[in-house]
């Protein structure tokens, strides 16, 4: 047990640093083998590149495509020509819900988070220029849309939070839609309250929008797509994954196809596109398929039977065990996906257990591991809270208390309120 936490706190430490979780799960899950009484070599060269290969068998595909995909609808226009739209209806009097609400359809549509910060930040802060709001709010507007309940709670999200738990818990994407819902609604409704609310606290500070060191004026480009060619590719995605029930391999792979088709104009710049797509899948994929190689290790020491009696004896529902270390790992890792993918690694068939022993629709366990994968993993060393910052020019200091509050404390209120629900027999 102390080997397992030993091994959980280098991984935290070391990845807060800002340290590659590519290398740094290894020597967490060394410590893990060798206080636990494992042989050092075959507990690296076996048990976790184990791990880390079957992860990366049965998700490189989705990664791929999925980075692919971005990559397109950001290259040829169409994410930016949806943003647009979208701002336009809604008017720079409301930037911040303009912002939202753009970032929400893009990512739920299925475009990496990542993707979405880089296409949005340029209308964010034009609009942000004319309704004169602080830049410090920036940030955290992105992440409310980009990294919160269109990632984790949306029913039927083609992201790879919603998509990792199926195989564990046998559902699909649209698992448990009520839960889903009503925790979508106190990410969202929250987060766009404590927003429009800091706003306001801000303006009457004095603190409006200052010009960036470098000014970044938005254009429009007038080769864009029109909006409605634009939305059928994330249509075609999302209808084809949950009411078609296509495997998320051949919806992405048809979503990707509908790009190329629609922009057969500008074949030149396709393959630079998809290759540029293709090698950030592979950062992306490794990085989780090191936190789970280092999940193998930890369910191969003595200590694991402890820590899953000390996990499962939590009073009360499993669902809130099952948040809780969803939650910790995340942390721990920085990593939504990699957290959960350690947790369900070697808890997940135990959960799926439960589930039919106790009588809980497996559907809730599927969508509680989503939700808590969403909440701690917000930390400061997360990746995607470092790039937003990076892209909008801001620090910590700046804009970190925000996201923490739109990206951390209200997803894990979202959480308890979807546990609640689930109590009552409502999936």
């Amino acid at each position: 047990m102390l080997g397992i936490i030993l091994g959980l706190i280098v991984l935290m430490v070391l990845a807060f640093m800002g340290w590659s979780i590519i290398w740094v799960a290894p020597i967490a899950a060394g410590i893990v083998a060798l206080t636990g009484g494992l042989d050092l070599l075959e507990a690296y060269t076996d048990t976790y590149m184990s791990g880390f290969v079957g992860f990366a068998k049965q998700w490189f595909p989705v990664f791929m495509l999925s980075a692919i995909f971005g990559k397109l609808m950001a290259d040829t226009g169409m994410a930016k020509s949806i943003a647009i739209k979208l701002a336009n209806l809604i008017g720079t009097k409301r930037a911040i819900l303009g912002v939202l609400l753009a970032a929400a359809v893009l990512t739920y549509g299925g475009i990496s988070l990542f993707v979405v910060v880089f296409a949005i930040y340029p209308l964010a802060i034009s609009l942000f220029r004319e309704a004169n709001i602080s830049r410090k709010l920036l940030p955290a507007t992105i992440a409310l849309g980009a990294f919160t309940f269109t990632m984790t709670a949306l029913p039927g999200t083609p992201q790879i939070q919603n998509l990792i738990p199926i195989p564990y818990f046998e559902t699909d994407a649209m698992a448990a839609p009520i839960m889903g819902i009503a925790a979508a609604i106190v990410m969202a409704g929250g987060g766009y309250y404590y927003l429009i609310w800091r706003q306001k606290q801000l303006t009457a500070r004095g603190e409006v929008f200052v010009e960036p060191k470098d000014k970044t004026v938005f254009e429009v480009d007038g080769d864009m797509p029109i909006i409605w060619l634009s939305l059928l590719p994330l249509i075609t995605v999302i209808a084809t994954l949950n009411l078609l029930k296509w495997d998320i391999v051949i919806s992405l792979l048809a979503g990707n196809l509908l790009i190329l088709l629609l922009n057969i104009h500008k074949f030149k710049g396709f393959s630079k596109s998809i290759n540029e797509g293709a090698v950030s899948s592979v950062t992306a994929i490794i990085n989780t398929s090191a936190a789970v190689g280092f999940g193998t290790v930890v369910q191969a020491v003595p200590g694991f039977d402890k820590l899953t009696n000390m996990l499962l004896g939590i009073p009360g529902n499993p669902l809130i065990s099952e948040a809780v270390a969803v939650n910790m790992l995340a942390g721990a890792t920085g990593s939504a996906s990699g957290g959960m993918g350690i947790a369900l690694e070697a808890l997940g068939p135990k959960y799926y257990e439960i589930a039919l022993n106790m009588g809980i629709s497996p559907e809730a366990f599927h969508r509680i591991a989503s939700l808590a994968s969403g909440g701690l993993d917000a930390l400061p060393h997360n990746g995607a809270v470092l790039t937003v910052l990076t892209i909008t020019g801001m620090t910590h200091k700046d804009s970190y208390k925000d996201i923490a509050v739109v990206a951390v404390i209200i997803p894990i209120i979202a959480t308890a309120v979807a546990i609640a629900l689930a109590a009552m027999g409502i999936y």
